[in-house]
């Protein structure tokens, strides 16, 4: 308890700093009536269960007490973000359940990319919900529910977004690693590097098509590092100088850091192309990589080790699968105390680990320009 008060003290001076530091100190804080999310699993809220298979236990035990949609055990970024801004957790666009759009929605869908991908779910775990759609469906969502709200009782309107809110929302992305993926799938190094920035302007023109339509704040995530997530180095033979200081896969994460150097690059440039709408750059690798070097330190087991799955003398079964091996059937659960781990699955982050890296970026400290999140509608 001691220590989430602590860190709780060190976010408040960070976030002190963030704004003083760019003169900014007497901002108002930003409005923001909804949040719209664009991504892949990293922010998936029930999209992708609700579009192929639902997301089964151990999933979601620690907070919800109930699989609800997330490849984790309880809250991804997404929901510290909207707790954060004082907001309900975000209904995916394509849950038709209980679901509430008054603020905002989650256009993310497990597996998606950037760039339409010529893979499938079932083939290799690609969602068909690539950014391009998920933008086609947000213009779709914004055009329909307009219409309805302004021709129904004020009763049939508290599950609709109010349509002056869309200009006042914060609009997220946080996407990329799986095309990054499917890049280390290829194995053509050369191949990928001459594919980033056709990657980077697909993003980039997924923003000025909110920005057409209205949308004023951007908060764009890069993409963290691939080369430490577990699965990566569960699954390969590896020679001791593949590995950095940290124990991840050093060839791996080069391809992160090229997507994220020409990512924010991008970024720059709309600031010029875009003058009227204010977009935070959020350097979600060095957030993880940092929580991965200090793992330890941070109250964690080692970074490597996987809390649900089943991954010993090179079986490897899935968080939640069952697998007969030698006649003795094994059920890949989660570990006693999802909290002590950074890895849920092999590739998603525990709650904990969701939480740390949350507070971390919504103070601004990790962000360009260094903005807490809540005045991230003003351009310095």
């Amino acid at each position: 308890m001691e220590n989430v008060k602590v860190f709780s003290i060190i976010i408040a001076v960070f976030s002190a700093l963030s704004v003083e530091s760019v003169g900014l100190k007497d901002l108002k804080t930003c409005n923001f009536g909804a949040v719209y999310n664009f991504g892949d699993s990293n922010s998936d809220t029930g999209g992708g269960s609700a579009a192929f298979w639902p997301a089964g236990k151990p999933c979601g035990e620690t907070f919800f007490g109930r699989p609800v949609g997330r490849g984790c055990d309880g809250r991804l970024i997404i929901d510290f973000i909207a707790e954060h801004l004082g907001l309900p957790h975000l209904s995916p666009y394509l849950d038709s359940i209980g679901t509430s759009f008054r603020y905002g929605a989650n256009f993310a869908i497990g597996g998606s990319t950037i760039r339409p991908q010529n893979e499938s779910m079932s083939l290799n775990g690609v969602s068909p919900f690539s950014l391009d759609i998920q933008i086609v469906q947000f213009d779709q969502f914004k055009d329909r529910t307009g219409h309805f709200y302004n021709r129904s009782y004020p009763r049939h309107r508290r599950n609709l977004p109010r349509p002056e809110d869309f200009s006042k929302a914060l609009y997220i992305f946080d996407i990329g690693q799986n095309d990054i993926a499917a890049g280390l799938r290829k194995k053509n190094d050369s191949a990928f590097h001459a594919s980033v920035p056709d990657i980077v302007d697909q993003l980039a023109k997924a923003v000025q098509n909110l920005n057409e339509h209205g949308a004023r704040t951007f908060w764009v995530h890069n993409t963290g590092p691939i080369g430490c997530l577990p699965v990566s180095l569960h699954y390969h033979d590896i020679k001791p100088e593949e590995l950095d200081e940290q124990g991840c896969l050093k060839a791996q994460n080069a391809y992160s850091m090229e997507f994220n150097r020409q990512l924010k690059a991008r970024v720059i440039k709309l600031r010029e192309e875009l003058p009227h709408a204010a977009l935070t750059y959020v350097d979600i690798y060095a957030a993880k990589y940092e929580l991965i070097g200090n793992a330890k330190k941070q109250g964690f087991v080692e970074a490597a080790n996987i809390c649900c799955g089943f991954h010993e003398d090179e079986i490897q079964v899935y968080c939640g699968h069952k697998q007969n091996i030698n006649g003795t059937e094994i059920y890949a659960g989660s570990c006693e105390n999802p909290s002590d781990f950074i890895s849920w699955d092999g590739v998603h982050y525990t709650e904990a680990a969701n939480r740390w890296v949350a507070h971390r970026i919504i103070n601004g400290s990790f962000s360009d320009p260094p903005l807490p999140i809540k005045h991230a509608c003003h351009k310095p």
